[in-house]
């Protein structure tokens, strides 16, 4: 779950540059981004308060929706049980150490775009629209998940009947005696 969230996190941050990318075109003559040039970036998206804000919402949407899930697969669990859960997935995510995976980003962000990408997107984010993008994001990620989550939901009860189907069947079969006749089973 940790690694997931994490995953949404990035990929958010990740398609709101690129989308500002887009927008600006840089010459083929245009030098890759420098690590400071992308440091500069991320300050100027906020991106280390953008991803704790969006986790703290994330998770809080996941947490529902894995206490839900819980609760239909098992329906004589405790409260206390689920409180207990969802402390421990509170704790981890408070462990994640966002300027670690920031740092771990920048190759990636280096290799896609250029200083020219990256002044641009620093002057777009830089303007009201920018900032009013950067405030709202987290929201938008936020209700995004609890939109998308009856249908996610819906999905992952599909995907464990059917994971569940397929170890029953997997278990039947390995209890079956071997093909064959009769006859051949005795020598």
């Amino acid at each position: 779950m940790k690694s997931r969230l994490c995953c949404v996190l990035l990929m958010t941050a990740a398609c709101a540059v690129s989308a500002a990318a887009q927008q600006v075109a840089a010459p083929a003559s245009d030098p890759p981004a420098t690590r400071e040039d992308i440091l500069r970036l991320f300050k100027v998206m906020r991106l280390h308060e953008q991803m704790r804000v969006t986790m703290e919402l994330v998770m809080a949407q996941q947490q529902k929706m894995i206490r839900d899930t819980i609760k239909q697969r098992v329906p004589d669990i405790t409260e206390k049980e689920l409180a207990r859960m969802e402390s421990m997935s509170k704790e981890a995510v408070k462990d994640l150490p966002l300027d670690g995976m920031l740092d771990d980003s920048i190759p990636v962000y280096q290799k896609h775009l250029t200083k020219g990408d990256v002044d641009a997107m620093a002057v777009f984010y830089s303007t009201p629209t920018g900032q009013k993008l950067l405030r709202e994001q987290p929201a938008i990620a936020g209700e995004s998940m609890q939109a998308m989550s009856p249908r996610m939901q819906k999905t992952m009860g599909e995907i464990m009947d059917r994971i569940a189907a397929k170890a029953k069947e997997e278990s039947e079969k390995d209890k079956a005696p071997p093909a064959g006749t009769p006859e051949q089973r005795k020598n």
